[in-house]
């Protein structure tokens, strides 16, 4: 198909992934301790060290991408005569989608014969590299650049995305949370779980005490995944440091659901989203009903 898939970095998924399907994604940036880095997906700062920094006291600050970055990252696609599909972090939480769109709409205008399309995934991490993943599914299934639009926008909501921490800290400066709530949260070794609604936020749902948070998200998946327990399609897992955890809730996931498309998949983190989790975050990606009926409920 003559169209190219592209993302951000913060698709959190891993590098040779995005390599093997020639799927161009364009970095944000962040600094730490002084000195400014592209999230590259773990290319200049490994996930390990770059928690392990975080835990010793650094504090990572993010900044997003523009739209002249934008211009610079489409044009090179467009001028070897290929249309762009570009799939964006939710604008729930970044502007980055709108940066996009400027770029997208500058670029037109240069390139009238060729498509640009920006899709707002409305979702974060690996729920957001999971509908990377499967619109390129579909494109090599032989889906047209119209169809993987319109498909797009009627499925991005399907899917879920649950995820709890049992660090708040983060959480809490970024304003996810309470400072009160975090204060406690860490005290009482309460981990909330949340979600992303239909807007593309995040949304504290639950408060569970301790380890039952990682059975409550698998839960979640119970009541929510389309087909229920004969769930058929992929399932993602990232994590922030939280390795073994995020096994476990495979582990039981895999154990329920007999008919997932593969074993779950599980990644880090990357730097941008992690700059604002911190350490401690465990996240679950599947397809479910639409987040925007659990809103109406």
């Amino acid at each position: 198909m003559n169209y190219i898939i592209t993302c951000c970095s913060t698709v959190d998924l891993e590098v040779q992934y995005l390599k093997e399907r020639k799927i161009p994604y364009i970095p944000f940036h962040f600094q730490m301790d002084g000195k400014e880095y592209l999230d590259d997906l773990g290319y200049s700062i490994p996930p390990r060290e770059f928690y392990d920094r975080i835990e010793k006291g650094a504090m990572p600050v993010t900044s997003q991408i523009n739209a002249e970055e934008y211009k610079d990252f489409f044009r090179p696609i467009l001028e070897e005569g290929h249309d762009v599909l570009h799939i964006s972090l939710s604008s729930g939480i970044s502007g980055t989608y709108n940066s996009a769109r400027i770029a997208k709409e500058e670029l037109q205008e240069e390139y009238p014969d060729r498509k640009i399309e920006v899709i707002d995934s409305l979702g974060a991490s690996s729920g957001y590299g999971m509908l990377v993943d499967s619109l390129y599914e579909k494109r090599e299934g032989g889906m047209s650049f119209e169809e993987a639009v319109t498909w797009a926008n009627e499925n991005k909501l399907c899917i879920h995305h649950w995820f709890y921490s049992n660090d708040l800290t983060h959480f809490k400066r970024g304003g996810r949370i309470s400072p009160t709530a975090a204060t406690f949260g860490n005290l009482l070794n309460i981990c909330p779980l949340l979600n992303v609604d239909k807007e593309g936020k995040l949304i504290p749902r639950r408060k569970v005490r301790g380890k039952k948070v990682m059975k409550e998200m698998v839960a979640m998946m119970e009541q929510h995944a389309q087909d229920g327990l004969n769930y058929s399609k992929k399932c993602f897992i990232s994590h922030s440091a939280r390795y073994e955890e995020a096994r476990k809730v495979a582990n039981m996931i895999e154990e329920k659901f007999e008919n997932l498309n593969g074993r779950v998949e599980i990644f880090d983190i990357g730097a941008v989203i992690g700059s604002h989790t911190g350490p401690g975050t465990v996240a679950l990606f599947f397809f479910g009903d639409s987040r925007e009926e659990e809103e109406n409920q």
